[in-house]
């Protein structure tokens, strides 16, 4: 039996390819974070609000439209989201905060 056909090695493969994508959204949300902190410290430098609804709505329809392309539910895009930017607005409410 080769490689191809053996479902252990086929399985391995998929592992270690989930693994580094894995590793890349963990970079990625890595430097998406330091950009939001530095929203978040200009944000309070000039007493402006942590959160702007205006501007995550934009963005809820920019990803869902994102997700639909790459074949991704739209909804799970949104929760992913919705947290991620909970945690952002905890973060810039702390930094307005001067913590």
């Amino acid at each position: 039996m080769t490689d191809a056909l053996d479902p252990k090695a086929e399985l391995l493969r998929l592992r270690a390819s989930i693994d580094n994508i894995d590793a890349a959204l963990i970079f990625m949300l890595a430097e998406r974070f330091r950009a939001t902190q530095q929203v978040g410290h200009l944000k309070a430098e000039h007493a402006m609000p942590a959160s702007d609804p205006g501007r995550e709505e934009q963005q809820v329809a920019r990803l869902r439209a994102l997700a639909e392309d790459a074949h991704l539910d739209p909804e799970f895009a949104e929760k992913w989201f919705n947290f991620v930017v909970a945690e952002v607005i905890r973060h810039h409410t702390e930094a307005a905060e001067g913590r």
